[in-house]
């Protein structure tokens, strides 16, 4: 296959490792450790055992890291294609992917058996599905062959949120399936900005991204569509589930007010690079201040002081 017999060309220990990183994606990454970890907060009530914070952050890691892995040897071919990604790796023939499999084999075998071995087993199966549907579902059989393909395969990337709240309760309640929903809702906008912002580059390769199909038109509606979807879903948490209050309503309000604001511009003129490359920076903004909110709203010193306010003004 293309691009896969070009010799390593690594010098030092420095550089296989940097190399051996830039497999895992880091970027990506830390946010799916902030959804898993407000869904602990959430879980705990604001009150969680730091270890277990820790081992399953750990085990979030290796799954999501050992996910980008595979991601990166299956797509070999198009990043080799594709210039924006052909210093990769693997195309640029410094890590061949033989190495890269056993590589990302021990990154989930870490993973299961951290939250195995120190949390519980449904938190280590849930990261465990997260990598099977990353590769099977998204990568595998949707990625090249349909218009959906993020939609459905962004199931993978709300699977933290599960691990989380199962790494804290063992279980899964209508709270972690929301939650789940939040983050699996706000994943199109997300990535079809991006994918509006680079479109030619999956066209070349012949990705069916819904921008190369449907062009980006069609793709703003959706993106806006689903903003409008989702920013509603976030409130769930306050009413009628009940999880959380107006410190989180307040972060959900101004956040999503701005959210929509921004796919709003973005249908308004669809062509405009900068505006899908201005709603994708926010959409990670959104989320990561999202999930803030939500640990915000958790802590019990937040509850108390809540608490002191509503007394005080129900004695005025």
């Amino acid at each position: 296959m293309t691009g896969t017999s070009i010799s390593p060309r690594n010098e030092t220990f420095l550089q296989v490792v940097q190399s051996y990183c830039q497999l895992t994606k880091p970027r990506i990454i830390p946010l799916l450790l902030f959804t898993t970890t407000a869904a602990m907060w959430l879980a705990g009530e604001g009150r969680v055992d730091p270890i277990n914070v820790l081992i399953t952050l750990a085990g979030g890691t290796f799954a999501a890291a050992s996910a980008q892995t595979l991601n990166c040897i299956y797509d070999k071919d198009i990043d080799y294609d594709m210039e924006r990604t052909r210093k990769r790796p693997i195309p640029s023939g410094r890590v061949q992917p033989q190495h890269a499999l056993l590589f990302a084999i021990v990154l989930a075998v870490l993973s299961f058996s951290l939250l195995a071995g120190f949390v519980n087993l449904l938190s280590a199966l849930l990261a465990l599905s997260g990598i099977f549907v990353y590769m099977l579902v998204y990568t595998h059989w949707l990625k090249r062959h349909s218009t959906q393909n993020i939609v459905i395969g962004g199931s993978a990337g709300a699977i933290p949120t599960l691990v989380g709240w199962a790494a804290v309760t063992g279980e899964l309640s209508w709270t972690a399936w929301l939650l789940f929903a939040i983050v699996f809702f706000w994943t199109p906008p997300h990535f079809w900005a991006l994918a509006m912002m680079i479109r030619d580059d999956y066209e070349q390769v012949n990705v069916p991204m819904l921008p190369v199909v449907k062009g980006v038109e069609n793709t703003a509606v959706q993106v806006f569509a689903y903003t409008l979807f989702v920013v509603p879903l976030t409130f769930a948490l306050i009413y009628p589930l009940g999880k959380s209050g107006w410190i989180y309503g307040g972060f959900a309000a101004v956040l999503g007010a701005v959210f929509i604001t921004k796919a709003w511009e973005l249908q308004q003129s669809p062509e405009e690079k900068a505006k899908a490359r201005s709603l994708f920076k926010y959409s990670i903004l959104y989320m990561m201040l999202l999930c803030t909110g939500m640990v915000i709203d958790s802590l019990p010193g937040t509850q108390q002081m809540i608490a002191f306010v509503t007394d005080a003004i129900a004695y005025l």
